[in-house]
Formats: C-alpha cells, sequence, structure tokens
C-alpha cells in the first residue's frame, strides 16, 4: 500500500471512495467544498493506493478554536487559534478492517506534527481514534459546537500543543450542507 498526497486526477476516485464507503455523495461533496476553500491544506489530504488503485481518503484541513474570556465567558472577546480537523476518514467496503483508515490517520498525524500542527479534532468513533493517541476534548476544556456525546468528540495534542488551545471549535461555512 502507498499513502502519497492527493492530485487534482484523483479527485473523480476520491469521490467514489467516499460514495462507497458512507453510502450517499455528501462526504464527498464535503470534501470539494473545503478544496475550493482557504482551509484545505493540499499536504494533508491523503489517498491510499493499492495496486494504483485508490482504496482510501483521509482529509485534514483548518478549524477555529475560539477561546473565551474566563472572566466573561465571552466567545466574541476570545482568541481564535486555528487547529486541524481530521474529516473525512473512509476506505473502500472491500478492504475495511484491513489497517488501510489506521495507516492513513498515521500518515496524516505524522505529517501534521511534521508541519508544526498543535492540535487535531475529530468526531468519530470512540472506539477507533484513541488509538491514536485521540481523548475526548473536554480533557483538554476544548467544547464541541453541536450537542453529541463527549466521548465521540476528541482531540489529539501534538508536540507544538500548549495549554492555550482551549475553546470550542468552530467549523468554517465549507462543513455546511452545500
Amino acid at each position: 500500500m502507498n499513502i502519497r498526497p492527493e492530485t487534482p486526477a484523483d479527485h473523480t476516485a476520491i469521490a467514489d471512495v467516499l460514495t462507497q464507503a458512507f453510502g450517499q455523495a455528501n462526504e464527498a461533496q464535503l470534501v470539494d467544498r473545503i478544496r475550493q476553500s482557504d482551509r484545505y491544506i493540499p499536504s494533508l489530504s491523503l489517498v491510499a493506493e493499492s495496486d494504483r488503485v485508490i482504496v482510501g481518503h483521509i482529509l485534514f484541513s483548518y478549524v477555529d478554536l475560539v477561546s473565551n474570556d474566563l472572566a466573561t465567558k465571552d466567545l466574541a472577546s476570545g482568541e481564535t487559534r486555528r487547529i486541524l480537523a481530521l474529516a473525512p476518514v473512509a476506505v473502500q467496503p472491500d478492504v475495511q478492517k484491513q489497517g488501510v483508515g489506521s495507516a492513513l490517520v498515521n500518515a496524516g498525524l505524522t505529517i501534521a506534527d511534521a508541519r508544526e500542527e498543535a492540535l487535531v479534532a475529530v468526531l468519530g468513533h470512540p472506539s477507533f481514534y484513541p488509538r491514536f493517541g485521540f481523548v475526548p476534548s473536554v480533557q483538554y476544556a476544548i467544547a464541541c459546537p453541536f450537542p453529541v456525546p463527549e466521548d465521540v468528540f476528541m482531540v489529539k495534542p501534538l508536540q507544538q500543543f500548549q495549554p492555550i488551545y482551549r475553546g470550542k471549535v468552530v467549523y468554517p461555512s465549507a462543513f455546511n450542507d452545500g
């Protein structure tokens, strides 16, 4: 298996993998919207190839972490820091549970750390992401922007993480339905 950054020539195959993995086109449309935004990071949109066929994809893009003014609890008076969101990760159904998704997550986290990113957030399955060091975001005083169980919104601090990274995650408009 080969993991590498996506190229424009891969976009159709990536859309096919996303649609097959999720059973709908929503995630493929999300990836397209992120690619067209200022939150897209080409080196963190990765594909997994097997015999030169794309069998998996992962995307890390920028979201905002808005810290509140601790005295007033006012988000508007706080600072905004850029962090990474991992979304989505997809593997073709016929090769799932064979390590493709794990390889993509590990490769992406390695690249993110090398880029000196500080933090990655993910909304995902609580039995999958902890194996990569993700923990519930509340452990770092980081709030999810919508109501979900605490164990499904997770963060992974990278080497550049500092305690100033706290507050509420705010997803950019690219994450909204087209």
